[in-house]
């Protein structure tokens, strides 16, 4: 693999890995979601770091589970969708322009379709 392409997929997968660790503490972040990109990040790029990433305790389970079932915990999923709403619904109440409102909503209800046809375990 060509450095350059190495380096993005690094590059991606660290702010991804943030993210998600940042989600961990604040809740309007999803954690999972961005996990489960950092590890198919490092993949490409860093093994060892995808290694160390899959096999840690608190935040392996959610991807393996990803890799492995393409499932998502329904506990997880649950607060997901919470989140999710709040988010989006705090945007849309902050949102000075109407037609910015509407496309936040159009957004939510995309996004909360698509979330709602991942499995859950």
């Amino acid at each position: 693999m060509h450095f350059t392409h190495k380096a993005f997929w690094f590059f991606i997968g660290v702010i991804a890995l943030v993210l998600g660790l940042i989600g961990v503490f604040l809740p309007l972040l999803p954690t999972t979601p961005f996990l489960i990109l950092a590890s198919a990040c490092f993949m490409r790029a860093s093994p060892r770091i995808h290694a160390w990433l899959i096999t840690d305790p608190y935040l392996g389970p959610p991807i393996v589970e990803w890799q492995a079932c393409k499932t998502i915990k329904a506990s997880i999923k649950k607060k997901a969708f919470v989140m999710i709403v709040l988010s989006f619904l705090l945007s849309i109440i902050i949102a000075p322009i109407l037609w910015v409102k509407f496309l936040l909503l159009v957004l939510a209800i995309t996004l909360l379709y698509w979330f709602s046809t991942i499995p859950s375990s």
